[in-house]
């Protein structure tokens, strides 16, 4: 029996190093086994059992030939110990992730980026302050998992969407209300600069957003008086604004342009273009609530727009 000038005094806990040691031996049953798994030498494990039992004033364990046992008093700590040790390890997950910065990152166009979300974004945020929104506006398709990214807004074919549609996309020429004010008829659209883009790699021919309109219109021939390219389709549509020429307006990414009046229609005939905007989700978003959140509102910010 341990000394009883040892002992720990009533109500007060031994030390967690100590429990720590005695809840690997007993679930290992092995002084050795405990060791290795916290790190320790065999002896120094040891020598803290036995200090946790002169604390206590009991025997823990059952030293038998190359094997150990737990005395009685040992199963009754043992219990204690493991739900007590549980406890703790529950406690501070929930404690680290409240502490966690709360993130939604999410991928998609330039054109999107600028014209569609950000000038809604602070809808969501307003509801959801506690939530940092990370945005990556590329042209890259960019893999969500390696890219450790919640969401992507994709602009692709219709047959190739992935994910929930928030929209599909029509197309039709706008410029600023001065230039559309020289358009008597159709034949005066040729005088008129082509505001267009062009694609880094050369993948498509600059006019690839024009081609929809301009085959409704039964206009492939189309020659304009000059051409103004853009990498970005933000930058084509400013200065469609500024009267610079006529833009191809990809609606609804700018219908608050036109309803504002900076952007008319001035031969107000548009086309579908057969390709439209998806939400694709990660793996990783499945465990974050506050992605779902912004994929959901992403879907009624499109369901809103297109009944207003």
């Amino acid at each position: 029996m341990p000394p009883e000038n040892a002992k720990t005094p009533a109500g007060e806990l031994p030390p967690l190093e100590l429990l720590r040691s005695f809840e690997a031996a007993a679930r290992r049953l092995s002084f050795t086994l405990a060791a290795g798994e916290l790190h320790l030498t065999q002896s120094a494990v040891s020598r803290q059992i036995q200090q946790l039992e002169a604390s206590l004033g009991v025997l823990l364990f059952e030293r038998r030939h190359r094997a150990l046992a737990l005395t009685e008093a040992g199963g009754v700590l043992q219990r204690a110990v493991t739900d007590s040790l549980e406890r703790l390890r529950d406690a501070t997950a929930r404690v680290r992730a409240s502490a966690a910065p709360r993130q939604v990152s999410i991928t998609t166009t330039p054109g999107f980026a600028s014209l569609w979300l950000i000038p809604k974004l602070a809808r969501f945020t307003s509801t959801h302050p506690q939530v940092d929104v990370r945005v990556s506006a590329t042209l890259d398709v960019l893999d969500l998992d390696v890219s450790r990214l919640d969401l992507a807004v994709r602009f692709v074919p219709i047959g190739r969407g992935v994910g929930p549609a928030l929209f599909e996309e029509s197309v039709i020429p706008l410029c600023a209300p001065q230039v559309a004010a020289s358009l008597r008829e159709l034949s005066d659209f040729s005088k008129l600069t082509l505001l267009t883009i062009e694609y880094p790699d050369h993948s498509e021919a600059p006019t690839t957003d024009w081609e929809p309109w301009l085959k409704v219109m039964g206009l492939e021939d189309l020659r304009m008086k000059s051409t103004l390219r853009f990498s970005q389709y933000a930058d084509a549509v400013a200065a469609a604004v500024a009267g610079q020429g006529v833009v191809i307006g990809r609606l609804p990414l700018l219908r608050e342009l036109v309803r504002d009046g900076r952007l008319v229609a001035p031969l107000g005939q548009g086309a579908a273009s057969h390709r439209g905007y998806f939400i694709e989700t990660s793996r990783r978003a499945a465990g974050n609530r506050d992605a779902q959140d912004f994929a959901q509102w992403l879907r009624d910010e499109a369901e809103a727009a297109q009944r207003s």
